[in-house]
């Protein structure tokens, strides 16, 4: 549970970080229009702080992290949050800069930044898996408490 405040912890101050940088990024170059940097801030909080205090509730009670999907859920998911944040982070410096790409560089932005959301769709499945195989297990009295088998 600890490592997952860890995480949680970490995203909140990432995401403070890049609200900071889009008000004082924006503001640097008089941008007043929309961009993709004021997303990022939202992501970091929701999709990391959020998703890591709920998991880490979730796994006091129902003990995750021994489930086999919990290491595939730990790298894919933080992977695609990393990936999205990033990507994001890129358009919406060349949309406040107002930097002209090379050809096929805003559609490698739009893709790989792609990439990363169907990284954290694969990581919330995992999640949800890692849930119910949880459910099922404590619902047929597998699941073990101080090292004794839990009775029903």
């Amino acid at each position: 549970m600890k490592r997952h405040i860890r995480f949680a912890l970490v995203y909140a101050v990432l995401a403070m970080a890049c609200g900071v940088f889009y008000r004082e990024f924006t503001k640097a170059y008089e941008f007043t229009g929309v961009t993709a940097l004021g997303k990022v801030h939202t992501h970091l909080f929701m999709l990391g702080m959020t998703v890591f205090l709920l998991f880490a509730l979730f796994d006091a009670k129902l003990g995750l992290q021994k489930s086999r999907l919990y290491l595939p859920f730990m790298i894919i998911y933080n992977a695609g949050v990393g990936i999205a944040s990033i990507l994001m982070l890129v358009r919406g410096v060349t949309e406040v800069t107002g930097a002209a790409l090379g050809a096929g560089s805003d559609g490698a932005i739009s893709g790989i930044s792609g990439l990363g959301h169907i990284l954290i769709a694969a990581g919330i499945v995992l999640f949800f898996c890692m849930l119910l195989f949880a459910l099922r297990a404590e619902k047929n009295g597998e699941r073990k408490t101080n090292g004794e088998e839990k009775a029903e």
